[in-house]
């Protein structure tokens, strides 16, 4: 090691990047099973899902922005329009689930 001072920070270097690549292994493990307990007991909520994706164009209390008001609206009609789309509006949700959620939401306004 007195031949050649670049030894020592090579072998840190190797080092470092060996417990790098074996720690993301197991912080991917983690986040699997974290993810597989939370998606079991998940429940949608209708308010967070409107206020994700529907507040920027209707408004923060719904009732109009840049999109018509929509509160008061029948529940059917809601998911309907949230999975299809109607006119200018894009078909925002992919899940029945998500749309179910925000119907029965925003229609109880």
């Amino acid at each position: 090691m007195k031949n050649n001072p670049l030894i020592p920070y090579v072998l840190i270097m190797v080092f470092g990047i060996g417990l790098i690549f074996f720690m993301s292994f197991e912080g991917a493990a983690d986040k699997n099973s974290a993810d597989e307990g939370q998606a079991e007991t998940a429940e949608i909520s209708g308010e967070e899902v409107a206020q994700k994706n529907c507040i920027s164009c209707h408004g923060g209390d719904l009732t109009g922005g840049m999109g018509p008001s929509i509160v008061g609206l029948d529940a059917v009609h809601i998911q309907e329009v949230a999975l299809k789309g109607q006119g200018s509006m894009p078909a925002i949700l992919k899940t029945e689930e998500e749309a179910q959620a925000v119907a029965e939401y925003i229609s109880g306004l």
